[in-house]
């Protein structure tokens, strides 16, 4: 039996009646939205003067980690477009305030809940590696592994984009507005600038070196060849002239016509600052980018407590993990439990599915991954029996064997892979609008600031996602599923993520974060569902990251608060400033909607919606009743 969705009180009472009672799907603004839209010039919501981590209201909602972009997408629902419009509008946006976590030089996975099929699909935007590459890419002459900042700052680590497919993919598929609609928020950010805060500067600060290395990035990036000042505008004519193109021609220019014969030559022979050393040269060719697809791919389904949780299939191991970890969980009754026993529990899941996660997830392409066992409640259920309440299993564990043929005691001479290495920058949106429908984006371009190369003439930075490539096997004997070949995409950890009841939105989610993004969803999932904290809350809340490693990474928060009871289990910590940045939307009853992102994290994010029904202080967590309407089975 589902839990009941209880009424909120306090805020159905600031609706005064406007809103019917209902179901998510079938929620209504306050006041009925223009017919048309109106893309050139949209409408004007509520400003967002600062980052607010949580909002709640109607017409639709918007999570980002950037003011601008956030208020760029609630301007595009607020003129009519729906929530594939406005999350495109949204990461163009980004493009511009965030170019060291994403830009149309990368790629990413775009989640899709489309209210009026009622369906969930996935488009598939990771970058390919080159025809050229083979297994030995990062290896030196010796046969050696190149050291990781080395393939990093190099034409080597740069994959075929696939954001701009992504954008046309999602608009073609799902929109209402044309990509020139969509770009013209990102174009004017561009042409008028943003305002440098602590963390622009910061990140320039910590690529400096890596960003003096190529000459068209310092002329960018180290304006006047210093640092970008807090409180500074920052201009790009560069980018705002590529969307333009972007919007004139669609696509095309940058796959077949001059803008990827610009990205090639660029790859081929990335352009040093004087003095500097020749870098290693890429194995990108024309003929990489004109077979670019981003196709459109079945997400990873399970259900738990009740709920459908969708995720992101491989290339990403997002999906898989998450969903593997949560069939793990499923037979205990953590809605009963204290917070100490949940959290182990959810280390204890999260370190079995990434050893599985390691041992079998690579590009479908090129190695059989056996998705529907990873996935199926009878292994999780053998994967379960390693899970001891009282006590932490010993790191790292062996995977198990997802071969259809399980028993009450899993096999214990399942094979030990390393995690890898994978880029910790990346950034997430999330958007709901009006109508039920919702996007959960998740895009990058690997390590902050990507390669440190930037397309001369064009304002945005190239990706270094083929670093993420296992470099070498561990062990010659054991299968690798990552190891680089032509035209693979290289494993993720990007799971954005979509949550519905009985077929109806009930909230999204996903984070930035390398292969933390996986434990930062799946603990704000068990934080929301089985914690009964709001979804604001549930993103606030101290983190803790088990990736199948013999110490547990964790916030000093988390290990403050948690941190003893978890080492009288077993556990130990090393502790890390933050993990992750999260964001996320939540439907909740009488057609209202809840935004939500990171109060302190990365800057903190910045959460809004189209008609803000509480002027709520800048709290990094809402005191209001009802915003957490329980969720899921008893």
């Amino acid at each position: 039996m589902l839990r009941p969705r209880t009424t909120l009180l306090a805020l159905t009472a600031l609706t005064a009646g406007a809103l019917a009672a209902g179901g998510p799907a079938s929620a209504m603004p306050l006041d009925p939205l223009p017919l048309d839209p109106l893309p050139v010039d949209p409408q004007p919501v509520d400003p967002l003067p600062e980052k607010r981590s949580w909002a709640v209201g109607t017409g639709g909602a918007v999570a980002t980690v950037d003011a601008d972009a956030t208020r760029v997408g609630l301007e595009v629902l607020a003129a009519g477009g729906n929530a594939a419009d406005a999350a495109v509008a949204a990461a163009a946006a980004l493009g511009v305030t965030e170019p060291y976590s994403a830009g149309v030089g990368g790629g990413g996975f775009f989640l899709y809940f489309d209210a009026s099929t009622g369906t969930v699909t996935t488009i598939d935007g990771r970058e390919t590696a080159p025809l050229a590459m083979g297994a030995d890419a990062f290896l030196d002459e010796a046969g050696e592994p190149l050291p990781f900042t080395e393939a990093v700052q190099s034409g080597l680590s740069v994959g075929t984009p696939g954001t701009p497919q992504t954008w046309a993919t999602a608009l073609a598929e799902f929109g209402t507005w044309s990509l020139a609609d969509t770009l013209q928020g990102g174009i004017r950010l561009a042409d008028e600038g943003f305002v440098v805060d602590e963390t622009f500067r910061q990140q320039t600060a910590e690529n400096e070196e890596k960003f003096r290395t190529f000459e068209p990035t310092t002329e960018l990036f180290l304006p006047g060849g210093a640092l970008p000042e807090v409180g500074s505008t920052f201009v790009n004519p560069d980018l705002a002239e590529t969307y333009r193109l972007l919007a004139a021609e669609g696509v095309e220019p940058f796959y077949s016509g001059e803008l990827a014969g610009e990205v090639v030559r660029t790859a081929q022979d990335p352009p040093e600052a004087a003095g500097v050393e020749d870098v290693r040269a890429g194995l990108l060719a024309e003929e990489d980018l004109a077979r670019y697809e981003a196709p459109l791919r079945e997400p990873t389904l399970v259900e738990y407590r009740g709920l459908e949780v969708y995720g992101m299939a491989p290339p990403s191991s997002g999906g898989s993990t998450v969903g593997e970890a949560l069939n793990v969980l499923e037979p205990f009754e953590l809605g009963a439990l204290p917070a100490v026993p949940v959290l182990h529990s959810y280390l204890e899941a999260s370190a079995l599915a990434f050893a599985d996660r390691n041992a079998y997830v690579g590009d479908p392409a090129y190695s059989q991954v056996p998705l529907a066992e990873l996935l199926s409640d009878e292994f999780a259920a053998e994967r379960a029996c390693a899970l001891d309440p009282e006590a932490a299993m010993a790191k790292p564990t062996t995977a198990g064997s997802p071969d259809g043929e399980y028993g009450p005691r899993p096999p214990d001479d399942g094979l030990t892979v390393e995690e890898g290495t994978e880029g910790p920058s990346t950034t997430h949106l999330t958007v709901g609008d009006s109508e039920g429908n919702i996007a959960s984006y998740t895009l990058t371009i690997e390590q902050t600031g990507g390669s440190g190369i930037t397309v001369p003439g064009r304002g945005f930075l190239l990706n270094n996602e083929l670093t993420d490539f296992t470099f070498a096997a561990a062990d010659p004997t054991v299968p690798e599923p990552n190891l680089p070949a032509p035209g693979k995409r290289p494993r993720s950890s990007m799971a954005p993520t979509i949550v519905l009841d009985e077929g109806e939105p009930v909230l999204a989610l996903g984070s930035p974060g390398g292969s933390t993004i996986i434990t930062t969803v799946l603990q704000t999932l068990v934080n929301r569902i089985d914690r009964d904290l709001d979804l604001a809350a549930a993103i606030a809340a101290p983190r803790a990251s088990q990736r199948n490693t013999a110490v547990v990474t964790a916030e000093p928060a988390f290990v403050a608060a948690y941190g003893p009871e978890l080492e009288a289990l077993g556990h130990e910590f090393s502790v890390v400033e933050e993990i992750g940045a999260a964001t996320g939307i939540e439907y909740l009853p009488g057609g209202l909607m809840l935004a939500a992102a990171e109060p302190d994290r990365r800057g903190g994010g910045s959460a809004g919606v189209v008609r803000d029904l509480l002027d709520n202080p800048l709290a990094a967590v809402p005191d209001v009743p009802g915003l957490a309407p329980q969720l899921g089975e008893d």
